[in-house]
Order: structure tokens, then C-alpha cells, then sequence
């Protein structure tokens, strides 16, 4: 999952960006040595537990009303019993209207809502087949899943559906083991208003169907916080190949413009990291409403339109979701206490590629970046907080709790501070062997070190504090530091952009400088000479929504109420919590609570609920 983005340009095949060829076993495992392999250990966020009954395949036939805004039909579940005498499974807000199994299932049990983590249910397994059909309808407000109206997409003529599962919210639309240590296979039949086409993370058509039918195979193994879905007027362009991508009408061109390097960026990824194991790889365009910059949906990336920007300056958003292909997709945290493992080797390989393509110093901007907002984030848990460790404890939590920059910007540190040690090739060579070892499988933070000191020598590992990066808090001594020509000329010029004396054009710098600029004189410039930049380089009608938001957010720390209109209408039309957050919490900072509520009031029907749950938090206080 995305949280940030960063800027290059991905314009040819880039395949020398390792110092040696792949080594990655092109045979795949079979479909019964992947299901076969099972998590070791408990995850607290799921009812399914692990030495119970198993799910190894999903079948789901459901049909989508978007005037009820439920989806109703079965979920078929094939299972291994493994002598257990139980199947549980992971609920929320399902209405459950019967289940069969070999005849119909009288005693199950729906257990009452826990906080955050829904419903068990409980079907005994005895005399059972093994599979049991359960047909359910979900509710209006399940959490996984945004209905949006006409007027909330761009074409403003037809409704839009799509899901959002990480970190446990499948279970609010499919009765299913929501736990990312268990994988399985799926297959679905929707049912569509005839208008609209039907995607999921699987195997996807690319043309309407006439009748509203679609049918859908996902034949790799994948975790439940992966199944996706989605149902609007969409329209198909491909790249080439193996790779297209999906939007409404009106956005299709740009869309299709913005990310035309992806082909070359798979490439690029196979070359580091081994074969794309996932046969095709699509990108869909989501409404604003979407919270996050994207999501890594196996064969089907969901992104925010917040990309768009016209000159391919922010598709560092695919590097990084199809990066997850193997970090995240292939290879998956066990937990969500382990999140860190999906997030941050994907920062790490996302980074390799900027270096490759536009050059070293690019990829020390990214990093910098990263590193001001992982001190940001210690600033907000403390210094020693347990929030700031690697393998965290989210008992009694809900895990988007843990989804914060340390798993992204500490853990890319960890890797760079390896490579530092061991040297890139070494550092390569390892992580293609660890992607074919554990491909497929779940991994845990122990696990992942218990393989890291069978690979380098244990007397090393000590001497760079491994144990004291991977379990304890706060940053080590030995973090990696970075530095930049390009911001170093940023600070050079400030003082003569905010006295009008600077012969910069917009051109003449990339957009990650200019955020760093906006970012230096954050609470430093004074409202003339914001007015004054704005006149200059037009930043509150820039068509880079980074550029926008920052740009906003310098202006509420000012107190500047000329400004509110601009961000009532920028929070009308983003739903990326990325940039939601920053600009309601300095409402608030600065006093403007009255404002930030009145906002949110207006807009708040319009934000998924993982946005609405967080600014919930922060305007209800």
C-alpha cells in the first residue's frame, strides 16, 4: 500500500539496475504445495485460528444492488479439517441466512461483535463435506465496501462500487479466515447492472458484458485482505501484452498517458527481483473518494486519480504497488504485527529503481524525504515509543493503528543499512533468494531473522544490531544518513524565492523540490510572500495534488482565512487520507476546529470509512 509518493520518470526498460542477472526459479510451486503451507503463528486480529479447520478455496456467487447498496448471494468455502472439530470464521456486520453442508447446517453459531474485529462464526465440522455454502447478504455501511453515486464519480452518470480489505476488512464482505498468514485460491460469478463492468483481483475481462454476468479465476494463493472488487463504467486501454490499464471514460486517455512506462517497470522489477509470478498486471483508476494512493490487488492495482497529474511526475505509485507483487504478494507478514515486512522492502526496491533511472541523487531526495517523515512520526509516538518498533504488538488494536511511517521509513533503513554493510551485490543476492525461498508463503519478523543469520554470519549481524533494529524502539545509531545536491540548492535559492528576487522557473526544478521548498517555509513565510510564490508558479492551481496540499497546509498554519474556500474545495474532491489528514489536523492546530468540523460535515458522506474512522478520531476529540 502506498502512503507517499515520489517523483521520476520511468521512460525506457531498465534492466541494469543489479550488478548480476536473475537467478529466480521460473517453475511455480503447485497449487497443493502452495495451500499446503500454514502459518506458525496465532494472529489475534482473526477468529480463524490457525490449528483449526483451513480454508484452501473460495467460490462466490453475488449480486450487486446499488439501490439496497448490498451485495447478496454465497460464499462456498472448501476446507482442510486437519482433525479439527471447528470451522471458525471471521465476520462483520454479515447477515448470515443459512448454510449447507451435506444438508442444512442447523448449529452454527454467529457469536455477538467484537470491537473492530467483527463476528466469529463457528460451524462444527462433524458429518460435514468439505465445503459448506453460506448464503449472506452484507450490510449498507460494511466497511470494506464504498458506494459512491453518480455525482461522486467522474463521469457523474453511473453509481461505483469498490473494496478495500487492509488490514481486516474482507470479513465485513465475505464470511472468510481474514488473516494474512492464510492463503487460498478463489473463483466468483458477479452479477452487475448491465451498464457497468465487474473487476477483481483475478483474472479480468476487458470488454462490457451486455448481460451484467462476469466470472472470475484466481488461481495463486493470496491472503483475504487481497480479494478485491470493483463495479463501475469502465473502459480498457492496454499497454501491451500483459499489462492495461482501467478507468471511466473520461479519464481513460490520461490515465493511459500517466502509466505507459509500466511495461518497462515490470521489467525492470523481474530483473531485480526475479519473475512477476501474477500473469498480467493492470492498473484501475479509482473515483477521489479512494483512500489510499494505491493498493496492491494481485493482477489489478488500485489507484488514486490524485496521481494524475499530466506529466507523469508521480507514477512512482506503480513502481511501488508493483513492487508489492513480491514483497507483500509474494512474500507476506505473517501478522499485522509484522507489517514492516511488507512495507519496508517495498520502499527499499521502489528506491533502487529511482537510483537505476534518473540517478543516485534522485533516490537520496526520496530517502530524505522518507527520513524527515519517519522523524515526524517519532516526534508524534516519542522517541522510544512502542509505536517506533519494527515487530510490533497490536493485541486489542486494530491494525490500521500500525500502518504508519516506522514500518515504511525504518524498515527501508534496516535494508540500506545491510547493503551498506555487505555490499549491494550481497544484499541482491540475498533478497532473490529469500523471495523464491518463502514465494507464496507468510513470514514473520523471527522467522525473517532467523533466515537473515543462516545467510551472513551471526558475529556480523550482532555488530550491527540487528536485534536492536528488528524488536526494540527508537532508531539505532547506525541508521544510514543521507544527503542531496538538489535539496542543497533548494536551501540556497529559499531566501530569494520569498523575497521575489529569484529567477527560478517551475520548470527548472523537479516537483519533489518543490515540496521540499513548500515543506522549508512551512510557518517561516508570511502570508504577502505566499500570495506572492502563488502569483509566481500558480502552486493553488497545480495540477500536482502533492503541490496543492502542501501548499494549502502552509497557508492554515497561517491562519490565512482568504484561503478556506480552496480547502473546502480540495477536501470536497480528494479522499486519499494522505492528504486529508495533514489539512484537517492543522485546522485544529491552529485553532480552526470550528472550521475543520463544518468541512468535514460537508464532506464526510464521500470519504471511504477508513478515512472517515481516522478524522472521526480527530475532530470527535
Amino acid at each position: 500500500m502506498f502512503r507517499s509518493i515520489f517523483f521520476y520518470t520511468l521512460a525506457y526498460v531498465f534492466l541494469t539496475i543489479i550488478s548480476s542477472g536473475c537467478t529466480g526459479d521460473n517453475k511455480a510451486k503447485s497449487s497443493d504445495e502452495k495451500l499446503s503451507i500454514k502459518s506458525t503463528v496465532d494472529d489475534t486480529h482473526s477468529f480463524g485460528d490457525n490449528s483449526t479447520a483451513r480454508v484452501k478455496h473460495l467460490k462466490l456467487n453475488l449480486k450487486a444492488d446499488f439501490q439496497s447498496l448490498i451485495l447478496s448471494g454465497s460464499a462456498t468455502l472448501f476446507f482442510d479439517k486437519n482433525d479439527a472439530d471447528t470451522l471458525f470464521l471471521d465476520s462483520r456486520d454479515l447477515k448470515i441466512d443459512s448454510i449447507i453442508s451435506n444438508g442444512l447446517v442447523k448449529n452454527f453459531m454467529v457469536d455477538k461483535p467484537v470491537e473492530f474485529l467483527g463476528s466469529k462464526i463457528s460451524i462444527p465440522t462433524a458429518g460435514l463435506a468439505d465445503s459448506v455454502k453460506i448464503y449472506y447478504k452484507t450490510s449498507p455501511q460494511a466497511a470494506a465496501i464504498q458506494w459512491l453515486k453518480p455525482e461522486q464519480t467522474f463521469g457523474k452518470k453511473y453509481p461505483f462500487l469498490y473494496t478495500q480489505g487492509e488490514a481486516i476488512l474482507t470479513r465485513s464482505w465475505i464470511p472468510i479466515q481474514d488473516s494474512p498468514g492464510i492463503r487460498f485460491t478463489y473463483e466468483a460469478n458477479m452479477e452487475v447492472p448491465k451498464e457497468l463492468m465487474a473487476l477483481m483481483s483475478a483474472e479480468n475481462p476487458q470488454k462490457l458484458n451486455p448481460h451484467g454476468k462476469y466470472h472470475f479465476s484466481m488461481k495463486q494463493a493470496i491472503p483475504a485482505y487481497l480479494v478485491a472488487l470493483a463495479i463501475g463504467d469502465l473502459k480498457f486501454e492496454a499497454f501491451d501484452g500483459r499489462s492495461g490499464v482501467y478507468a471511466e471514460p473520461g479519464v481513460i486517455k490520461s490515465a493511459a498517458y500517466e502509466f505507459a512506462e509500466t511495461p518497462a517497470m515490470i521489467q525492470a522489477a523481474e530483473a531485480l527481483y526475479g519473475p512477476y509470478e501474477w500473469e498480467r498486471y493492470d492498473i484501475l483508476v479509482l473515483p477521489p473518494a479512494f483512500p489510499f494512493g494505491g493498493m496492491e490487488n494481485p493482477r489489478l492495482t488500485f489507484a488514486t486519480p490524485t496521481v494524475l497529474a499530466g506529466d507523469r511526475s508521480m507514477a512512482s505509485l506503480i513502481a511501488h504497488e508493483l513492487a508489492h507483487s513480491w514483497s507483500g504478494n509474494l512474500v507476506t507478514n505473517a501478522t499485522w504485527n509484522d507489517f514492516w515486512l511488507n512495507e519496508g522492502f517495498t520502499v527499499y526496491f521502489e528506491r533502487r529503481i529511482v537510483e537505476g533511472v534518473k540517478g543516485r541523487d534522485y533516490a537520496v531526495v526520496n530517502a530524505i524525504i522518507g527520513r524527515n517523515d519517519l522523524d515526524n512520526a517519532f516526534k508524534d509516538f516519542g522517541e522510544q515509543g512502542e509505536e517506533t518498533r519494527l515487530l510490533l504488538d497490536l493485541e486489542g488494536k486494530d491494525p490500521d493503528d500500525g500502518m504508519t511511517d516506522v514500518a515504511y521509513e525504518k524498515g527501508y533503513l534496516f535494508l540500506v543499512m545491510l547493503e551498506k554493510a555487505f555490499g549491494r551485490k550481497d544484499l541482491d543476492i540475498f533478497l532473490k533468494n529469500y523471495f523464491k525461498e518463502y514465494k507464496f508463503k507468510t513470514i514473520t519478523t523471527t522467522q525473517f531473522e532467523e533466515y537473515l543469520y543462516k545467510y551472513f554470519k551471526p558475529e556480523e549481524l550482532d555488530k550491527l544490531k540487528v536485534k536492536e533494529w528488528l524488536y526494540q524502539a527508537g532508531l539505532p545509531d547506525n541508521a544510514p544518513m543521507f544527503e542531496s545536491k538538489l535539496f542543497a540548492s533548494v536551501t540556497e535559492e529559499k531566501p530569494k524565492l520569498l523575497d521575489g528576487s529569484s529567477k527560478i522557473a517551475f520548470k527548472d526544478w523537479e516537483f519533489n523540490q518543490w515540496l521540499y521548498f513548500l515543506r522549508m517555509v512551512n510557518g517561516v513565510a508570511t502570508i504577502d510572500q505566499l500570495k506572492n510564490l502563488d502569483k509566481k508558479y500558480n502552486f493553488s492551481k497545480s495540477g500536482n495534488t502533492e503541490i496543492q496540499a502542501i501548499w494549502l497546509e502552509d497557508n492554515i498554519n497561517l491562519k490565512n482565512a482568504a484561503i478556506n474556500n480552496s480547502v473546502d474545495e480540495f477536501l470536497g474532491k480528494v479522499g486519499r487520507r494522505k492528504f486529508l489528514m495533514p489539512l484537517y489536523e492543522a485546522l485544529v492546530a491552529t485553532g480552526q476546529k470550528d472550521v475543520a468540523v463544518k468541512i468535514y460535515n460537508k464532506h464526510r458522506d464521500s470519504y471511504h470509512s477508513v478515512s472517515q474512522n481516522s478524522l472521526d478520531r480527530l475532530l470527535k476529540k
